[in-house]
């Protein structure tokens, strides 16, 4: 009994605890032992473990199965609305079966089907997400290296529940939530697959003088210069004690792996791209504007008057640094060899136009995974709060 302490207008009851088995009358295992013989390159869609995570079935890896196989488990066909869980592995991640999957057949998951009343499966799947059934869930797992819950428990797994109505329609509401975090995330990554098509074509190939995708206006051909005759400052930064460098603070502290923290001073002020000197992300590249510390870590690139420091970031990022590295150990960048290292410039305007182009990219980047972890807020948020 209890009430959750967010919920739509118009619901006031109690909600009840119920078993599972109370819900469903048919709570068991699909298909468990080996399955290899009947995999086959085009078939019928095999549901596996590996297609349930964080509520969804997704196809990420897909394996199918002959037509005899399938035959022969026509009895734990799947239809749309059944429920399936993991049962080892990633336990507890479960799904509820889409319009598109109707008469599946599964893999090693405990499955929940022919239901004694009307439930929301929604309901339930958006529940298995809490912090209370997670933890419930935990407490009926199994083993040590791998995890596993056994269908048996599932049957006696208490869930809680309301009417129908306000059932549907908090299934519908974080429907509609993973529906917006998904197509910010596929904007999120068409964006990035856009730049780096983009990277690979506004910049010209080897052995090349121009590329292959340009602004109108610009016909000339790109010059081949060292990287040292186009930067004013390319050089290490400065060195910077652990204990200085703090989570909060007045300016962002550099190293070679990215943002380390904050400090309270400075030693650059402006537009500067970032090389990583040393250790196993040596040769990621970062950029920095204001105020900012950049420790020894990092070999900081400002470019001369003639030059754009926005475009050396790019075209830096298009060149695979981290082949350079001494081979050692602790890997690391020396910037004597970077700075005869060769590529080709265009005019200044054009850098211009490349650099600010890349950088709207960038941000668009940002602002879809700023709104997608927003997002991702929001649901945690909502599951603690819309469930008793």
């Amino acid at each position: 009994m209890g009430k959750p302490k967010i919920r739509f207008k118009g619901y006031e009851d109690d909600w009840e605890q119920r078993k599972l088995s109370d819900i469903y009358a048919s709570i068991g295992n699909a298909f468990v032992g080996t399955a290899t013989p009947y995999y086959v390159e085009s078939g019928h869609f095999y549901l596996e473990s590996n297609n349930i995570k964080d509520g969804q079935i997704n196809h990420n890896s897909e394996i199918f199965i002959n037509d005899e196989f399938y035959e022969k488990q026509k009895d734990k066909w799947l239809h749309t609305g059944d429920m399936v869980m993991v049962q080892s592995g990633h336990v507890g991640h479960a799904a509820v079966i889409p319009e598109e999957l109707d008469n599946s057949a599964a893999h090693a998951l405990i499955m929940f089907r022919h239901p004694k009343e009307k439930i929301e499966p929604y309901f339930l799947n958006y529940q298995y997400q809490t912090n209370k059934s997670k933890k419930k869930i935990e407490e009926i797992t199994t083993g040590n290296t791998i995890k596993h819950i056994l269908a048996s428990d599932m049957q006696e797994f208490v869930v809680d529940i309301t009417n129908y109505d306000e059932q549907k329609k908090i299934g519908s509401y974080f429907q509609k939530l993973d529906h917006l975090i998904t197509l910010h995330q596929r904007k999120c990554e068409e964006t990035k697959s856009l730049k780096k098509y983009m990277l690979q074509k506004m910049f010209p190939e080897n052995g090349n003088c121009v590329p292959k995708i340009r602004f109108s206006g610009f016909a000339d051909a790109w010059e081949q210069r060292k990287l040292g005759e186009v930067a004013q400052e390319f050089k290490s930064g400065n060195s910077l004690k652990a204990d200085e460098i703090d989570i909060t603070g007045d300016y962002p502290v550099y190293g070679g792996n990215g943002l380390r923290g904050y400090t309270s001073t400075y030693n650059h002020d402006g537009e500067y791209a970032l090389i990583g000197r040393q250790g196993a992300l040596c040769g990621n590249m970062n950029y920095s504007v204001g105020k900012a510390y950049f420790t020894e870590h990092a070999v900081v690139v400002k470019a001369d008057e003639n030059n754009d420091t926005r475009f050396l970031y790019y075209m830096l990022d298009t060149m695979n640094l981290g082949q350079y590295s001494d081979q050692s150990a602790q890997p690391g960048l020396a910037v004597n060899k970077l700075v005869k290292l060769e590529n080709q410039f265009p005019m200044k305007e054009e850098q211009q136009r490349i650099g600010w182009y890349f950088s709207n990219i960038d941000h668009l980047i940002t602002l879809h995974q700023h709104k997608c972890d927003e997002l991702q807020k929001l649901k945690k948020f909502m599951l603690q709060n819309m469930f008793v």
